[in-house]
């Protein structure tokens, strides 16, 4: 068996909305039954939930920074959905803590915050996935959101930027021991794109200095990353396994 082209049984981390709301609505488009997750935010998730094309869907709740939550959340969408062929780790928190400017007691929590939330649930769920790709025998496929900042340097989120790279990392290292097993798993590297939470920020001075980083003098859609997910998730990027994608309109460029 191989993975199919559509039709898959999709888990996306941190869907209630913005980037994962849109990955979620890519992949339904696909052909694919999703598994909507959010940890609080239950009436977003399930504005989600009502805009996905098709049917099959469901809602997960459940904190992925609890170890045991994460095994809430994996066994829920994989009895719902009868498996998991495709996990998009999503879920993160990005707090602003410039070191100048905050408290150590402060600082040591929001560290802990991120690590929690952005790299060990990222591995958490990733082990639980992965296990029962390994079992259905029919490989899968693993795609994790990271950062540009992982590259670039964020002064004002520095556990964020450290915690994507690790995200990053974790996604290679599990390239090399999933391969075997027909498991591809890649992530990708957005700068800044335009969701809710950041609308503030596009707005005067601010919004035109974060457009001017790129060349094309704006900032992304969450379709546009969502678009590149979706395509490392199909059976034809397989040989893409262990990439980083940067997807950053050319506002920081790497060799």
């Amino acid at each position: 068996m191989k993975l199919p082209e559509s039709g898959r049984r999709v888990l996306v981390s941190g869907a209630s909305r913005g980037l994962g709301r849109a990955v979620a609505q890519a992949f339904a488009a696909n052909g694919d039954r999703v598994a909507v997750h959010f940890a609080s935010r239950a009436d977003e998730a399930r504005v989600t939930l009502g805009s996905l094309d098709g049917t099959g869907h469901v809602l997960v709740g459940g904190d992925l920074a609890d170890p045991a939550g994460a095994v809430a959340v994996a066994d829920a969408a994989a009895e719902a959905l009868g498996g998991i062929d495709v996990l998009v780790n999503n879920a993160a928190v990005n707090l602003r803590h410039p070191l100048p400017e905050t408290p150590y007691e402060e600082w040591v929590a929001v560290w802990q915050r991120h690590v929690s939330v952005n790299l060990l649930a990222t591995a958490n769920l990733s082990h639980l996935a992965a296990r029962r790709m390994i079992d259905q025998g029919s490989g899968g496929r693993i795609v994790n959101i990271g950062s540009r900042g992982a590259f670039r340097g964020e002064p004002d989120h520095p556990a964020y930027g450290a915690t994507k790279a690790a995200v990053h990392a974790l996604g290679q290292s599990l390239a090399v021991s999933l391969a075997p097993y027909g498991i591809a798993v890649a992530s990708v590297a957005p700068g800044f794109f335009a969701t809710e939470r950041v609308s503030s920020r596009l707005e005067g001075a601010e919004g035109a200095a974060i457009r001017a980083q790129s060349p094309f003098g704006r900032v992304a859609e969450p379709t546009e990353i969502a678009a590149a997910v979706l395509w490392l998730a199909s059976p034809a990027a397989e040989w893409s396994s262990g990439t980083i994608l940067d997807l950053n309109g050319a506002s920081h460029l790497r060799s």
